[in-house]
């Protein structure tokens, strides 16, 4: 019986190596087929899903920095700004963040994706995927236009939400809402379109900006500085103490949003890939030299350093880096991460003491100035001399004109838009609560809640 066995293992391994062999050679046969035929696919390598040219790891990724984008405005965005409040207006802030979420999710479905991101003029998408209406399921560039969508929803969404640390402490509730609701639609819309949308204006210049120092940080930054010169200053604004009421909650916030940038940069190249990495690379890089910086003229100039200072100029950083991140290398990002540190500090420190706007939390110091940084250095450091990912014929002259026109003709939009839309809202709803309510502060004359209990 065991000599039965034996016989039948030994022939069992034999037709086994024979399977073997006749598999290998079939794979062989069919490799050399492909490489006639032109198709470098490798054999017993995973197809697209579908057939329809969805990429499953693009997919994957895009996925997951979707999830760290949305991370940074819920909660990230909110726990930072949240903490550099005062204790009665803390829940107010929050308030904003998360209902802007909602509002802009909204948004972004009935026709902001549209009008944003679709074929139409230089200046404003279509109106084709007007409530996703006809989407393709296989028309995001590698990934499912579904994801496209939701990727660039998360932007549309940490837009607005950071301009609220401008005005916190002293605007409706309402005036919010209302602002950021149409001002996506004037400003944010057309700005997206002319520089990601298809055909867009300073698209076909061949402006860089890989995933919103123009779009996100100039557009948000300029919004802040002239609202919180139309809304005016706090009551005590230079001469009661508004420190931040809870520190520890702002660190929280600075660690969440440095984490989502990871998918802010990362994902922006909309799949798996080397450059993708070399975006989270120097993003990393720029907010640790950024944070270093701010730190240091701080401990020189004050003679301690600041927790706030660190976490705002990690911030500063990340701003800076955000359009340049698809287009230097490390050497590029301590450069740019240095000179906004050190821009931004300058700005939210020296300029808005001697010019006595009260930017509350600094928008327009760290992610306008930031933005404007990294949009304008960028045409530098992406050069190959430099440590860049452009090709010798780059010319450096040629793309900083862009990177100006750009940079300085969306701010100029930005700004005459946003004016507008608030001496109409003024106007209307109005923009200011009662002095008595911001005294009491927000969390009850606006909301009718407590975040503590004194």
């Amino acid at each position: 019986m065991g000599l039965a066995f034996a016989l039948c293992a030994w022939g069992g391994l034999t037709l086994s190596a024979q399977d073997a062999a006749s598999a290998a050679e079939e794979a062989a046969v069919a490799a050399q087929e492909m490489a006639e035929n032109g198709d470098d696919t490798l054999a017993g390598e995973p197809e697209a899903d579908g057939g329809g040219g969805i990429d499953k790891a693009d997919t994957a990724w895009i996925m997951a920095a979707t999830a760290l984008v949305l991370f940074m405005t819920i909660p990230g965005l909110s726990l930072f700004y949240g903490g550099l409040v005062r204790s009665k207006n803390v829940l107010s802030v929050l308030m904003h963040c998360f209902f802007i979420t909602c509002v802009m999710t909204i948004f972004w479905l009935v026709c902001g994706y549209s009008l944003a991101l679709t074929e139409g003029n230089a200046f404003i998408g279509g109106l084709d995927r007007i409530f996703l209406k006809g989407l393709d399921p296989e028309a995001g560039d590698g990934i499912p236009e579904s994801l496209l969508f939701m990727f660039q929803m998360t932007f549309v969404i940490i837009t607005p939400a950071l301009i609220v640390g401008a005005f916190c402490e002293r605007m409706k509730f309402a005036a919010v809402v209302a602002f950021s609701l149409v001002w996506a639609l004037l400003v944010y819309v057309p700005v997206c379109h002319m520089v990601w949308g298809p055909g867009g204006w300073l698209l076909e210049k061949g402006v860089i900006d890989l995933a919103g120092g123009i779009v996100v940080h100039i557009t948000a930054g300029i919004a802040a500085l002239v609202l919180c010169i139309k809304v005016g200053p706090r009551k005590g604004h230079l001469t009661e103490k508004m420190a931040p009421h809870n520190l520890p909650m702002c660190v929280m916030g600075t660690g969440m949003l440095w984490v989502g940038w990871f998918g802010f940069n990362g994902g922006s190249d909309l799949g798996a890939s080397p450059d993708g990495v070399m975006a989270m690379l120097v993003t990393q890089v720029s907010a640790a030299i950024a944070a270093i910086v701010w730190t240091t003229i701080e401990w020189v100039k004050n003679g301690k350093p600041s927790v706030l200072g660190g976490v705002t100029g990690a911030i500063a950083g990340l701003a800076a880096i955000t359009p340049a991140s698809g287009e230097v290398g490390p050497v590029g990002a301590l450069c740019i991460g240095t000179v906004s540190g050190i821009v931004c500090w300058y700005f939210s420190v020296v300029l808005k003491n001697k010019f006595r706007y009260d930017d509350s939390l600094d928008v327009f110091g760290v992610h306008g100035v930031g933005g404007f940084v990294g949009t304008i250095l960028v045409a530098v450091f992406a050069a190959e001399q430099f440590g860049g990912m452009k090709d010798p014929s780059y010319s450096v002259g040629t793309q900083l004109g862009i990177q100006m026109l750009a940079a300085f003709g969306v701010a100029g939009y930005t700004f005459l838009v946003s004016v507008a839309l608030a001496i109409v809202i003024e106007k209307t709803i109005g923009l200011r609560v009662e002095e008595s309510d911001e005294r009491e502060g927000l969390d009850v004359s606006e909301h009718g809640e407590q975040a503590y209990n004194n």
